[in-house]
This record gives C-alpha cells, sequence and structure tokens, in this order.
C-alpha cells in the first residue's frame, strides 16, 4: 500500500512537536507514502486562501499518481478545496478537529472515498446527517513513552499548557489570555507553556503584563513531554468554539497516558470522554471564572481523577487501535466498498 499524505497547514517549524505531522509520520512508517504540504502560502509574496490551496503541486501529485494506491488529506474543518477535484486516485478525508452543529457542505462530503473523525459527537452528527462514507477513528498516542509519576498537591498546582496559538487572535480563541487572567487572581497556580516557535515575543509580553514571570513557564523548543508531565498535575487545552483544535488533543490523551487528569472546554469534543468517565474536568467556558471553577472541582477530587486517568489512559488511546482504524478504512477504500 502506497498513500500520499496531503497537509493543510504550513510546515511547521517543530515537527515533531505537532499532532498531525506526528501522526501522518506514524502512517507513513506503517503504509509507506510521502507528505505534500498544500499550503502555498510558505514562499508565495501575497496571501492565497483555501481555494487555490494545492494548485501549485498540481505537477507533482499528477506525476505521483502513477505510484500511489490512494491520498490522504488532513484537515480540521469540512472545507471543499477545489484541488481535490483534480485528483484521480481515490481520497480519504479526514477531519481532525471534528464537526460542529452547523450542517456542512454535505454535498462535497458525500463525494469524497471516506470521510475519517476522531470523535463520537462529529460521527454521530454526520451519520444523522445522512452522510454514509464516515468512519470513526479514534486518535492514538504512544503510551510506552510515558512514565505515571505521582505528583500529590502540595499547595501549588502546576497545570501544563500545551496547544499554542498559531496567530493572535487564537491567544483568545485557545483560551491564553483567560488562562493567564486567572492565574494572575489565582498565586496557587503556576502554568507551563509549551510554544511551537511562533509568537514568542507576544507570549512574554503577555505574561509581563501579569506580573506572571515567576509562575508561568514558557518554553519554546523541543522538550521530552513525559519529563514535563512527570512535574505538573493536569493539563489544559482550551477552545472558544469547536473546530479551533483537535477533536481529542494529543497534548491531553498524552497527559492521560502519563495519568494525570485533564481539563478541557465543553467546545472540544473530548469534553464528552471526559465527563462519561470522570478522567478530569469539563470547563464550561473560556474566561477565568469558568477556569477557576473547574480547577477547584480538580482539587476537591483530585486523588479520585488520578485514580481514573491512570485506568483509562493507556486503555482508550492507542497506537494500535489507531492503526487498525485507518487500515480498516484503506482496505475498504481500496476494495470500493468506503
Amino acid at each position: 500500500m502506497n498513500v500520499l499524505y496531503h497537509l493543510t497547514i504550513l510546515p511547521p517549524k517543530m515537527p515533531k512537536a505537532e499532532a498531525l505531522s506526528q501522526e501522518i509520520a506514524l502512517l507513513q512508517s506503517t503504509f509507506g507514502g510521502e507528505l505534500i504540504y498544500l499550503n502555498p502560502n510558505i514562499s508565495s509574496p501575497i496571501y492565497l486562501p483555501r481555494l487555490l490551496f494545492g494548485f501549485h503541486k498540481l505537477p507533482e501529485i499528477r506525476r505521483r499518481e502513477a505510484e500511489i494506491d490512494l491520498h490522504h488529506v488532513y484537515n480540521p474543518d469540512p472545507f471543499p478545496f477545489p484541488i481535490l477535484r483534480f485528483l484521480q486516485k481515490p481520497v480519504v478525508y479526514t477531519l481532525s478537529s471534528g464537526i460542529g452543529d452547523k450542517r456542512p457542505n454535505l454535498r462535497f462530503l458525500s463525494r469524497l472515498t471516506a470521510v475519517t473523525v476522531p470523535d463520537e459527537r462529529s460521527y454521530k452528527r454526520l451519520r444523522g446527517w445522512g452522510l454514509a462514507n464516515v468512519h470513526l477513528v479514534r486518535a492514538g498516542v504512544e503510551n510506552g513513552r510515558f512514565s505515571q509519576t505521582s505528583q500529590p498537591l502540595d499547595g501549588r498546582l502546576r497545570l501544563l499548557v500545551a496547544s499554542a496559538p498559531w496567530n493572535v487572535l487564537q491567544f483568545q480563541s485557545k483560551g491564553i489570555d483567560a488562562l493567564l487572567a486567572f492565574a494572575a487572581q489565582r498565586p496557587d497556580v503556576a502554568l507551563i507553556f509549551l510554544w511551537r516557535g511562533h509568537l514568542l515575543d507576544e507570549m512574554q509580553r503577555r505574561v509581563a503584563a501579569h506580573n506572571l514571570a515567576d509562575r508561568v513557564q514558557v518554553i519554546d523548543e523541543l522538550v521530552d513531554v513525559n519529563a514535563i508531565l512527570a512535574t505538573v498535575h493536569a493539563t489544559v487545552n482550551l477552545a472558544s468554539a469547536e473546530g479551533i483544535v483537535k477533536a481529542y488533543p494529543h497534548s491531553l490523551l498524552d497527559s492521560l497516558a502519563a495519568g494525570k487528569p485533564v481539563l478541557v472546554s465543553q467546545a472540544i469534543p473530548m469534553a464528552d470522554y471526559v465527563a462519561q468517565t470522570g478522567c478530569g474536568v469539563v470547563v464550561e467556558a473560556v474566561t477565568p471564572e469558568a477556569i477557576g471553577q473547574a480547577v477547584d472541582k480538580l482539587v476537591a477530587n483530585y486523588e479520585e481523577m488520578v485514580e481514573t486517568a491512570v485506568h483509562l489512559g493507556r486503555r482508550d488511546f492507542t497506537l494500535e487501535t489507531m492503526i487498525a482504524s485507518y487500515r480498516q478504512v484503506y482496505q475498504a477504500v481500496l476494495a470500493g466498498a468506503a
């Protein structure tokens, strides 16, 4: 089997710290194939809209189609990229951030060979709207990379934040501003942010404005995530609306694999799983007040949530299950049964 993978984001500065790049690298090692970035704005002198993504790569795609079995496109939302009409081999389209409650372009999605989503919320919505070619592929992480290091509460709650913004607007939509405002009100809370090479100066300016230099650490380099998780009590990932981050953010799956509870906002589909299992707390809104309420609930039930995270983290999100699910999708596509 030979797959041509497509990403619609710009090439990340630190691919090993970017979840989709990691996932595709794993699939490449299993199924073979190459990766193409459809976003032309890394080199374009003017910004090109998504309608034009991929056309600068069309000659290369044409050459590679003689050697591949199918295309696998990753994109957060169900955007109907025109370039997909020009692909001659079957197309698997992964909606990495799931689907919101607004009905998407079902005509576009139904023309794809297969659509995959990582969460039950999105799967049920698409099936309910009549989409027959949708598949559920739950995310997985390499659990063996993580050790479960106990971190008792000691008067200061240390939270890991590992979903950095790609642009200035995401300081608000990813809850960075709300977390800093919350921390400024709570001297018992310390935050560790894992950054990705973008907007570091802007982040440092915000930390200084809140006088949080002694309780907020921003790490802008590739690190041993397991070592960082060993020092914190929980991991937080926020989004003000669906589609901003992955439906099952890798930072939260890593946290569970390390036996650490999670804080996740209601807009992220993983919130359904957290509410059902009790492996953390759902943050009802991306505001300092709602974060504070969730943190208080975490502290009050911390030992129980740690036990749940330890039990579930390595059971429900394995690489083996994810790879097996994609294998089934690929085989169905090639058999014409997707």
